[in-house]
């Protein structure tokens, strides 16, 4: 009985042993006898005890692998600091085991050397600008190394850049200057195109100012001429107004003459009377009557008349 508890006791722990859970997104490989197998995927997968014996356990997933900051020499004897990052995924388990001893040891020393040899390549100013390609040409170059040991590089980062202290100090003074620099060419820019503003406002309020003035002077104008045009009316209607009053005059006098029947003799007085009034005026001027014979004559007969 004894036995028997023993035996199932045994053969409880070989199933134990023979039974091997594999987690989603990873993969084992498996050696029967010391010589590769097969490689198990996630699930449930069935070994043969002390035959079968799991060599490595794989991860499917993305992982990432810091590269330790190398100091690298750019093509102007600079000496900088680089860190870089690797993202790479295993594609092949059976290559990533058995092509190679370490993986992760093997993609740290290719990516040294590559940063070694692009930096060596650039200046220290193009270390700083061309990190795109850097980056691109570091993934490339991986890719390429690695695509042997079953694994793809996906990406690689170039996280920081640190150049000497000495170098930094430089650099700060000059992006320091740039910035001066640059903030001055702003404050003239925009004094410059303050100004510009103030003399397109005064342009602009000098011409509303002379249209202004050049509308006043329009009204004023046409004020004068209203003015003058109603002063002429008006001396007009007052010189027809004494006109028409003189000609009622001579029309009234004339009636009164003519209702009161003068003779001869009455005639030659009043004719005698306007030479008189003639004669009032500007010196060297004589006005002789068209009919002055006729009034010579009414003269003598009045002179007649006087003595008798």
């Amino acid at each position: 009985m004894e036995i028997l508890v023993i035996l199932l006791i045994l053969l409880l722990i070989l199933v134990i042993m023979s039974i091997k859970v594999v987690q989603q997104s990873e993969v084992m490989v498996i050696e029967r006898l010391g010589k590769y197998d097969r490689t198990a995927m996630p699930g449930i997968n069935i070994l043969i005890p002390f035959i079968d014996k799991v060599r490595a356990k794989i991860s499917m997933r993305q992982q990432t692998m810091d590269v330790p900051p190398q100091g690298v020499i750019t093509k102007d004897n600079v000496t900088i600091t680089i860190d870089t990052v690797v993202f790479y995924q295993i594609t092949d388990a059976f290559k990533a085991i058995y092509e190679i001893e370490s993986l992760q040891r093997g993609i740290q020393y290719i990516a040294i050397t590559t940063i070694r040899d692009i930096i060596g390549k650039m200046d220290l100013d193009s270390t700083f600008s061309s990190r795109d390609l850097i980056n691109t040409q570091l993934r490339d170059i991986l890719d390429e190394a690695t695509d042997k040991w079953g694994c793809k590089v996906d990406r690689v980062e170039v996280k920081d850049i640190r150049p000497p202290a000495d170098i930094r100090d430089a650099m700060e003074k000059q992006m320091n200057a740039e910035r001066n620099k640059r903030a001055q060419i702003l404050e003239a820019e925009g004094e410059r195109q303050s100004a510009i503003t103030r003399a397109e406002g005064e342009k602009e309020a000098a011409i509303l100012r002379a249209e202004a003035e050049k509308e006043a002077n329009i009204r004023r104008a046409e004020g004068v001429k209203e003015a003058k045009i109603l002063e002429a009316a008006g001396e007009a209607n007052a010189i027809r107004e004494i006109a028409e009053a003189k000609a009622k005059e001579v029309e009234m006098v004339y009636g009164a003459i003519k209702n009161s029947k003068p003779d001869e003799n009455l005639v030659a007085i009043k004719s005698l009377e306007a030479l008189e009034k003639v004669a009032e005026g500007p010196a060297n001027k004589v006005f002789i009557p068209f009919d002055a014979t006729k009034t010579l004559g009414a003269i003598s007969t009045m002179v007649e008349a006087k003595k008798n």
